[in-house]
């Protein structure tokens, strides 16, 4: 089902029109209240962290709109009380390319909720307002790639190998295959009507992640198994997710480390300061 192609993983089937522009999700509501990120910088809430001099939510909306891949982008957070004690955010919700959906009680629900705003065909982009560092080239390639993968769904990861080789000593969740390791990047395409099936798969896993016999049930006991025993490469992996929600999926092997780096902590929001302070202009 899947064959690799340059860096990337793509599908053998007839690839999506190229000149489709995708509408943008992007998550901006905290997990749990109190975000130790929202606490360090002293704002209402992790998305409004400053980065390089701005909110990092605002570095994520402006990444979108420097590209000609996304047409439109729907903000899932934050809460609306904060909206509306903030001027700046209610200034960019004036634009008629950005609109507001209340967030839901989780990543995967809020996904699904938004998904289903968005008229059916339209491919779409989900990504995260704590993604500091996303640059318009980021998106280009990820977007033109996943258009040209031909499959329903597409998920972003990099090479962990590359991530600290440019910055040693820095701390990402990695997933570690036959063929390599690898880190999440936090950007998805959904690219046909089908793909939003994936969401709920999604929240079916997310619902499961305190009762792993549950979990590990929904993902299939001998794809576990195979892992951890080091034996599972990225197309088995991506084969077996392909079988579990009955769609076709793809991977995007992105050549920027820096697409790698969000801010879940204090420490990585200290690190994504750092990078963008030093080296904005090179991203």
């Amino acid at each position: 089902m899947l064959r690799p192609v340059g860096g990337h993983l793509i599908c053998r089937y007839m690839t999506h029109d190229s000149t489709q522009r995708f509408t943008a999700i992007v998550l901006a509501a905290d997990r749990t209240p109190n975000d130790p990120v929202a606490l360090a910088a002293q704002v209402p809430c992790k998305a409004l962290a400053p980065v390089g001099g701005q909110p990092m939510v605002f570095r994520v909306l402006d990444a979108l709109a420097a590209t000609d891949q996304v047409e439109a982008c729907i903000l899932c957070g934050p809460a609306a009380a904060i909206v509306a004690r903030e001027p700046l955010l209610q200034e960019r919700l004036a634009s008629p390319a950005l609109s507001w959906l209340p967030p839901r009680a989780t990543p995967s629900t809020s996904v699904v909720a938004a998904l289903s705003a968005v008229p059916r065909g339209t491919p779409v982009l989900v990504t995260t307002a704590d993604h500091a560092l996303l640059q318009p080239k980021m998106v280009e390639y990820f977007c033109r790639q996943a258009l040209a993968a031909g499959c329903d769904v597409v998920a972003a990861l990099a090479s962990y190998q590359q991530i600290m080789a440019k910055y040693p000593g820095m701390r990402r969740t990695r997933t570690r295959l036959r063929n390599g390791d690898f880190c999440g990047c936090n950007l998805f395409a959904f690219l046909t009507p089908a793909s939003h099936s994936a969401a709920n798969f999604w929240r079916r896993v997310e619902n499961e992640r305190k009762r792993p016999v549950k979990m590990l049930r929904e993902l299939g006991w001998l794809v576990v198994l195979r892992y951890l025993l080091g034996r599972l490469s990225l197309e088995a992996a991506l084969q077996h997710i392909s079988r579990r929600m009955e769609l076709r999926a793809g991977v995007v092997i992105m050549p920027f480390p820096e697409a790698a780096v969000d801010v879940d902590s204090p420490g990585d929001w200290n690190i994504a300061r750092g990078i963008a302070s030093r080296s904005e202009h090179q991203l």
